[in-house]
C-alpha cells in the first residue's frame, strides 16, 4: 500500500476540474524545500458530482482542514462523523478518505510535506508534535468562535499564496505552524501533558521506528520488528526501561502500543487488499494463520473474515 504521491493528487484535481496540473500549483513553490498548499472546500465541492468518491488511501504529505457541514471522516480504524464544524488532522501514516454527507459543504484544507517546514529553522519535527502522535485525536469539534478564527488563518494563506511576495513562503510556514499549535491547544489535556525531555525523546523514538515499519506493500515484506525487546535494542535501553517510559509517557505499556498498531494494520490490509489472512499473518510476524486469528479476534471483538465481509 504505497502512499498516494503529491503527482497523483494533483492529477486527480486537475482531472476533475478539467485544468492543467500546472494551473493548480502555486507560484514559485517548485523552487521551494517541500511543498506546500492551499485550497477551498468550496471549489472541491463543485466538481464533486463529477469525481468519484476520496479513496481510502495513505498520501504522502500532511493535511490539515477545517470543514463545515455534514461529513464523515474514515481514518485507519475509526469512523467519525462531523455534525457542523470540524478541524481535521491527517498524516502521511495513516489511511484516510473524507465522504461528505451533502453538498453544503465549506471551510478550507491545506496540503503540506515535512521538508516545508525545514528553512523556518523552528526546530519543529512533524512527527514529535502531540497533534500527530498515536493517541492524539484527528478530527477536533469547534465552535463558531474557534471557526471563525481558524478560517482567518486559512484566509491569510489563501491571500498569500497567491500574492508577489518574494517572502511569501516564509509567512506561509508561520501561518502553518500558527494552525497547527491552534489545534494542540485544542486537544485534550493528557495528549499534551509534557514528559521529562528523556522520557518524550524515547517515546518519540519508539513511535517513529514503529511506524517506519508500514506500509506493508507486498505479501512478501514482512516486520523487522517484532517483540518490545526487538524495539529496546534497538533504541539501546533495557525493555523494562522502555515499558516505564512509554507507560509514563502514553499510559500504556510496550505490548499494546504493539498489539494496537498491529491490529490497526490488519485491518487496513484486510479491507483495502485482497491479501489472503495466511499472507497478512507471515508478513505481520505471527507464526500461523490460527495465532493471527486469535490475536486479531482478541484485539477487535471480530475474526479477519468477518471484518473483511
Amino acid at each position: 500500500m504505497k502512499p498516494n504521491s503529491l503527482e497523483e493528487f494533483y492529477s486527480k484535481m486537475a482531472a476533475s476540474d478539467g485544468a492543467p496540473t500546472s494551473a493548480l500549483l502555486p507560484p514559485g513553490v517548485q523552487q521551494e524545500i517541500g511543498h506546500f498548499n492551499v485550497f477551498q472546500i468550496a471549489d472541491l465541492i463543485a466538481n464533486y458530482r463529477h469525481r468519484p468518491p476520496m479513496t481510502f488511501d495513505r498520501r504522502a504529505f500532511y493535511k490539515i482542514s477545517l470543514i463545515r457541514g455534514r461529513s464523515r471522516v474514515e481514518s485507519a480504524d475509526k469512523v467519525i462523523d462531523i455534525a457542523q464544524n470540524a478541524l481535521w488532522f491527517a498524516t502521511s501514516r495513516v489511511p484516510y478518505r473524507w465522504l461528505p454527507q451533502d453538498l453544503n459543504q465549506t471551510g478550507y484544507f491545506c496540503i503540506f510535506t515535512d521538508e516545508f517546514l525545514l528553512p523556518a529553522k523552528s526546530g519543529v519535527v512533524l512527527e514529535e508534535l502531540p497533534i500527530f502522535q498515536l493517541g492524539a485525536y484527528p478530527v477536533l469539534e469547534v465552535t463558531n468562535t474557534d471557526y471563525a478564527a481558524i478560517e482567518t488563518i486559512f484566509k491569510k494563506m489563501a491571500q498569500e499564496i497567491s500574492s508577489g511576495y518574494a517572502y511569501k513562503y516564509d509567512l506561509l510556514r508561520t501561518y502553518l505552524l500558527e494552525l497547527i499549535h491552534f489545534g494542540q491547544k485544542l486537544q485534550p489535556a493528557p495528549v499534551l501533558a509534557h514528559a521529562p525531555n528523556a522520557s518524550a525523546r524515547v517515546t518519540a523514538l519508539f513511535v517513529e521506528l514503529l511506524e517506519r515499519q508500514f506500509p506493508l506493500e507486498t505479501p512478501q515484506q514482512q516486520l523487522r520488528l517484532r517483540t518490545p525487546k526487538d524495539y529496546a535494542d534497538q533504541l539501546a535501553v533495557h525493555v523494562n526501561h522502555l515499558n516505564r517510559v512509554l507507560k509514563q509517557t502514553t499510559g500504556r505499556t510496550t505490548t499494546d502500543l504493539l498489539s494496537s498498531r498491529l491490529a490497526q494494520e490488519a485491518k487496513i490490509l484486510l479491507k483495502q487488499t485482497s491479501w489472503t489472512s495466511a499472507e497478512i499473518a507471515d508478513s505481520l510476524g505471527f507464526t500461523d494463520v490460527a495465532h493471527f486469528c486469535h490475536f486479531f479476534k482478541r484485539q477487535t471483538g471480530l475474526a479477519p473474515s468477518a471484518l473483511r465481509s
